[in-house]
């Protein structure tokens, strides 16, 4: 595979971590809950750390990091939606904060499928994928605390 491509992959995935973590900022600040709101605190760094991981192989690869979260994609969509739903209060975010990290997942999921990228490539996605099914598994326990 080229570079460019690779760089092209790992930029994508850079975005999407950007756009979840300041998903998980803003979810944090509104909402009421102090456990849910540590939890997403904790995203939140989670996808920060994400991203320094995966601007590491950028630059292995003779790329340059992308800068700022996507105008356009399905999660930046699935993101923005937890800003929607500030309004309906804390199931609301909790809902939206799950539909995120699905999708983020399937992402995730997505790009190891795909045959042709380099093993240090695929070790971090898989890596970065269960930490973020981990993640998911955990929120779902705290539902009662949305409710």
């Amino acid at each position: 595979m080229e570079n460019d491509k690779v760089v092209s992959l790992l930029n994508d995935l850079l975005t999407k971590n950007y756009d979840a973590e300041r998903g998980y900022k803003e979810a944090a600040e509104k909402i009421e809950h102090t456990s849910l709101r540590s939890y997403f605190e904790s995203q939140a760094k989670n996808r920060y750390d994400f991203g320094h991981q995966i601007k590491a192989l950028i630059a292995k690869y003779g790329g340059e990091p992308d800068k700022g979260t996507s105008i356009a994609g399905d999660l930046h969509r699935v993101w923005i939606s937890i800003r929607d739903a500030f309004t309906n209060g804390d199931k609301a975010i909790y809902d939206e904060c799950i539909r995120g990290e699905e999708a983020f997942s399937a992402e995730y999921g997505e790009m190891l499928t795909d045959e042709i990228l380099p093993q240090d490539v695929k070790d971090l996605v898989r890596t970065q994928k269960d930490s973020v099914d981990k993640a998911l598994a955990s929120l779902r326990t705290m539902e009662v605390f949305a409710a």
